[in-house]
């Protein structure tokens, strides 16, 4: 905006200034044109009163010799013949350069002319004589006189309007930086907001529509910090409620005695506790974001892994499940909390044991890319009709016992992250769950990158699959 306005002032500017400049230009030209045609008229006028007294030669040549003309050459006195002297010859006095023609018309049209000759042009100026006929006085104009100051006149006008564009140039500019500057601040703090940092407000001045902009910026940020308590507060609410069946769980599992499927019912009793109070506590002492994740913010997304599958791993071995686990021999590094990916795995691990039979195997591997890691999830089940509907936002899931969250969980964590999650067709014949995690907030290429771990291409699939 701001240097919109200024080439719109640089523009109008300078159509303004060549407007007047050219035709005061011109304007200057004939004035100095007239000038020197006006001093010659004046010069040639001089000889007058000498040629109507008397067209002695030495008379003549002393009028003429005393004008500022005749001096430096300029002036010519053409006196005809006197009448009744056969063989008289006309009278030319001075240095003539009207041709003979020209003399004829201004005699034969008594009324000065001015005819164009080699390095200038000459003024024929008629004056009659006591015998009734016509003398031309001639007075030559150089060049040099017709443009004397029309330089120095250029350079002013051309100096002027380059100030005049300049002065105009500059008070845009102070202009646009009044005007853009605010709306750059509601720039940034509108992108503040959208990256989550919930205490960006913008100050509310400038012009005025830009003051109201910012009022009514921060009105709905304030507007959303409000939605957002309310939420954490229905969030925490809920949450509470899930108390008292947790506590009949426990107090049910602890009478279940000993043996391997008691205590990991007991293990998943107390975890879920956990979580309920994560949740309680992270929904009422949440705060505005204000700042980025460190360089150090994140987990160790193999140790996550390993942890998860050997929570799961009881349960598959109980339902008769293969297990194989890929690529978490080397710590790698996410900007992730580890809550969010545990939570994350756990949704995918949860799906592969909700909807598939028991006995189907299933399997985990981590790839360390350039600027991603991906996780596969992959199973021999029977697959999903539908990928893209499974994937769609807002899904409520239309089976029993599915929420329709478990992959919108998923999806969340790798967009924080600037990836995303795609389903496909897995190796084993069922589903192929692809989680894109980017290291440097970056989409990773459509492409596909080639992994660290073994150097093979991982292919993304398409969309639908």
């Amino acid at each position: 905006m701001r240097w919109a306005l200024v080439k719109v002032a640089l523009a109008v500017t300078t159509m303004v200034v060549i407007a007047f400049a050219v035709p005061l230009g011109l304007v200057t030209q004939e004035l100095a044109r007239d000038r020197a045609f006006g001093n010659a008229e004046r010069q040639a006028a001089a000889i007058g009163p000498t040629l109507s007294v008397t067209t002695d030669r030495s008379a003549l040549e002393r009028a003429v010799a005393s004008t500022q003309a005749g001096a430096d050459g300029r002036m010519a006195v053409h006196v005809p013949a006197p009448p009744g002297r056969p063989g008289a010859r006309d009278v030319r006095i001075g240095t003539g350069r009207a041709t003979a023609a020209d003399l004829d018309t201004v005699r034969r049209v008594p009324r000065a002319s001015v005819t164009e000759v080699a390095g200038g042009s000459v003024l024929l100026q008629p004056t009659a004589l006591g015998t009734g006929q016509i003398a031309v006085v001639e007075v030559f104009v150089p060049e040099g006189e017709l443009t004397r100051g029309l330089t120095t006149a250029w350079l002013v006008l051309a100096g002027v309007g380059a100030a005049l564009v300049v002065g105009s140039v500059a008070v845009a500019d102070r202009l646009g930086v009044r005007t853009v500057r605010p709306a750059q601040r509601l720039a940034r703090a509108a992108h503040d907001l959208g990256e989550g940092r919930l205490g960006a407000r913008v100050p509310e001045d400038g012009p005025a529509e830009l003051r109201a902009a910012a009022v009514a910026f921060n009105a709905m940020a304030d507007q959303v910090v409000r939605l957002l308590a309310n939420e954490r507060e229905l969030a925490a609410d809920l949450s509470h409620r899930l108390r008292t069946p947790l506590t009949v769980l426990r107090l049910n599992a602890a009478s279940l005695g000993d043996g391997p499927a008691a205590d990991q019912t007991r293990a998943a009793v107390e975890q879920l506790e956990r979580e309920v109070d994560t949740i309680i506590r992270t929904a009422r002492e949440a705060k505005p974001q204000t700042r980025a994740a460190g360089p150090g913010a994140g987990c160790d997304v193999s140790e996550v892994v390993r942890d998860r599958m050997a929570f799961w791993s009881a349960l598959a071995e109980d339902e008769g499940r293969t297990v194989r686990l890929a690529g978490v021999e080397r710590p790698v590094r996410i900007p992730v909390a580890r809550p969010d990916l545990a939570a994350a795995l756990d949704a995918l691990l949860g799906n592969v044991f909700r909807h598939t039979p028991e006995g189907t195997a299933f399997s985990v591997d981590v790839h360390n890319g350039d600027d991603a890691v991906i996780v596969l999830v992959s199973d021999a089940g029977p697959g999903i009709a539908d990928p893209r509907a499974a994937l769609a936002r807002g899904n409520s899931g239309a089976r029993d016992g599915s929420t329709g969250l478990g992959l919108d969980i998923v999806r969340r964590v790798a967009e924080s992250t600037g990836g995303d999650v795609r389903i496909g067709r897995s190796v084993l014949g069922g589903t192929e769950v692809r989680v894109w995690l980017g290291l440097d907030g970056r989409r990773p290429d459509p492409g596909g990158r080639r992994g660290r771990r073994g150097r093979r291409t991982v292919p993304r699939p398409g969309p639908g699959r």
